[in-house]
């Protein structure tokens, strides 16, 4: 085993429920490029190196190879259930049926209750794991609340069953969020957003902030290994920028964990993935030690270049222009009859 991070020192993120939760968790999406049995010998070794926060998800296809490993930890004595904050999500296919969904994910994770259960995308627009970027279902539709408030209701009775501890949403906008945050019972703990110093997302972090709900920064890394099909000429490279790599220098470290010490120290939780060992260890120590200074912090403020990975194009309807109509970027929710 590589070397143990003490959780106790692992900085924490206190939630509006007054709970702490870990500041960093482990990501668990490699399907693109890595087998399952990959992803689940690299959680076995993050839990034995100190990681307490594992993002899962249904649609990356190894929750059962994982659930095997967080059983064996659990017999084993390396960690209690109540130790460890599991999320996943429900993906597309399962809005109707969210709680089938959240009992799956249970069964395949061995973990007897989610900790954090998000809505992966806000609307069930379909498409099947590894597609084309090209690829259309003809069933997708626009953003609905009355659809979102479905599900999410869903979600609330499971909270009120026990099956999960804490709702969580991801990949929205502002417009989405004024339109829906009114209408819940339970509010969310946390967003999911793509997050990054290339693409920082001031004004959706700033307004999370202003409503408690805890932001989990995905690609924090400005995910150098995403699938091929998200890849686009004009993407920047977040880790390859000369002020990246001074501020790297002057800590001796690599760019990747500027990147980590700067989402934390933003107030997000970020959830790098690594199946190195190496690798997934300097990313737990990285918040432990070190800190960027305010001038870093500012400097980095600098980078930001709107430089969203994650576009989504496969989620979009007939009728939609592109990827941009499903970011809200002109203050209002883009559906087929605002076009």
């Amino acid at each position: 085993m590589g070397e143990f991070i003490d959780p106790a020192i692992v900085p924490k993120m206190k939630v509006y429920t007054g709970e702490e939760i870990p500041g960093i968790g482990m990501g668990t999406f490699g399907s693109d490029r890595v087998s399952p049995e990959e992803v689940s010998n690299a959680v076995a070794g993050a839990i034995r190196c100190g990681y307490r926060m594992f993002d899962c998800a249904a649609c990356y296809g190894n929750e059962d190879q994982i659930g095997k490993v967080f059983k064996d930890a659990f017999d084993e004595g390396v960690v209690e259930r109540k130790e460890l904050y599991i999320m996943t999500k429900v993906w597309n296919d399962m809005h109707r049926r969210v709680e089938e969904s959240c009992r799956k994910s249970i069964a395949d994770l061995q973990c007897d209750y989610i900790d954090m259960f998000f809505i992966h995308w806000p609307f069930p627009n379909y498409h099947a794991p590894g597609c084309d970027v090209d690829s259309r279902n003809p069933d997708s539709k626009p953003f609905s609340v009355e659809e979102f408030m479905d599900t999410y209701r869903q979600c609330e009775s499971l909270v009120e069953k026990g099956l999960i501890r804490h709702i969580g949403i991801s990949n929205m906008t502002i417009p989405k969020l004024e339109a829906v945050l009114p209408l819940m019972k339970i509010k969310p703990v946390a967003c999911e957003i793509e997050l990054h110093p290339c693409m920082q997302q001031k004004e959706l972090f700033d307004y999370l902030v202003a409503h408690d709900i805890q932001v989990v920064g995905y690609m924090p890394l400005g995910s150098p290994q995403r699938p091929e099909r998200d890849i686009m000429p004009e993407d920047v490279a977040d880790m390859e920028l000369p002020e990246m790599k001074e501020i790297a220098a002057a800590h001796n470290c690599h760019p990747a964990l500027i990147c980590l010490k700067w989402s934390h120290q933003l107030g997000a939780i970020p959830i790098p993935f690594s199946v190195r060992e190496k690798n997934y260890v300097s990313n737990l120590k990285s918040l432990t030690e070190d800190p960027l200074t305010d001038e870093e912090m500012a400097k980095i403020a600098t980078l930001e270049r709107n430089n969203r990975l994650v576009k989504g194009h496969v989620f979009l309807w007939p009728g939609a222009k592109d990827w941009h109509d499903l970011w809200d970027e002109d203050g209002k929710i883009v559906t087929v009859d605002n076009e």
